[in-house]
């Protein structure tokens, strides 16, 4: 079976390869043209995105084209197809891919909504290549993936809201906007339709790392996690937050990445966050 997702999913170099993974790239378009976000790495971003201010760039999702054109490659080879994307609340790639599927042969296409996006995309994501390799078959790997969305929490802060009102992303956390300059939300996405709720709005990072620590804790207790930070170009944060869930949860695998262009469009360099899943739901990939 071929795995296929999308460039919102913050695949590392190494998933990819190890898995076979193919990543359809989503688009940013800034003044003076396009670029893939498999094209660009984070810090070139970030600078092409300062250079730019006070405009802003725009994100594209990938084509019906580019979609139907990984799946028929895929059958081809006599493989099905697996393809699991980015919130249907946030972007329209999710919508487009079961597009192209019942375009090319949704007998053997299974496009799979994740409602999240970062690195909880991206656990689904590995937890499915897991899978595969096991033999599962798609209703299994649909049972599993259902569990780790069910239980799985992306939650981050940002430096300002400025980037995502400009964007026009703000969705449910406009009621912020008030204190734009003074506020320094947590988000996290909501479980039910995978768009962007804000859980508290506190006046410092610091109060917002604190309170993502609150937050997770309150989640797991003590039960053994995967635990992922996420930052934009904001190492020093990722490394603190770091930090401070090592010594509040039970982490059995920790990671920090770098968030995909993509998403950094609508947050600017200063965001910071993590995604955590309980580690039960790879006992059986592992």
């Amino acid at each position: 079976m071929k795995l296929i997702t999308d460039s919102a999913g913050d695949l590392t170099p190494a998933d990819i390869q190890e898995y076979g993974v193919d990543v359809i790239p989503l688009f940013i378009t800034f003044p003076d043209g396009e670029v893939s976000t498999n094209d660009i790495t984070p810090d070139a971003f970030y600078d092409r995105l300062r250079s730019i201010v006070p405009q802003v760039p725009t994100t594209s999702q990938p084509s019906v084209a580019s979609f139907t054109d990984r799946y028929k490659a895929a059958l081809a080879t006599g493989e099905d197809v697996l393809s699991i994307h980015i919130s249907s609340g946030l972007s329209g790639t999710y919508s487009t891919s079961a597009l192209a599927a019942r375009q090319t042969d949704p007998t053997r296409i299974t496009t799979i909504d994740t409602l999240t996006l970062s690195n909880g995309q991206r656990f689904q994501v590995l937890a499915a290549a897991m899978a595969i390799r096991k033999g599962w078959s798609v209703a299994q790997i649909k049972t599993k993936l259902d569990a780790i969305r069910a239980e799985t929490e992306v939650i981050y802060t940002l430096e300002t809201l400025d980037y995502l009102a400009r964007g026009g992303r703000i969705g449910r956390v406009q009621g912020l906007l008030g204190g734009l300059l003074q506020i320094k939300p947590v988000i996290h996405v909501e479980h039910s339709d995978g768009k962007y709720d804000t859980i508290a709005r506190v006046r410092t990072v610091s109060q917002g790392l604190s309170t993502i620590v609150s937050h997770v804790k309150g989640l797991y207790g003590d039960q053994p996690v995967w635990a992922s930070v996420m930052h934009g170009q904001w190492q020093e944060k990722a490394d603190t937050l770091t930090e401070m869930l090592k010594e509040t949860l039970n982490i059995t695998r920790a990671e920090t990445l770098r968030i995909s262009p993509a998403l950094g469009v609508h947050t600017g360099p200063g965001i910071v966050g993590c995604c955590v899943v309980p580690a039960k739901h790879f006992d059986d990939l592992v």
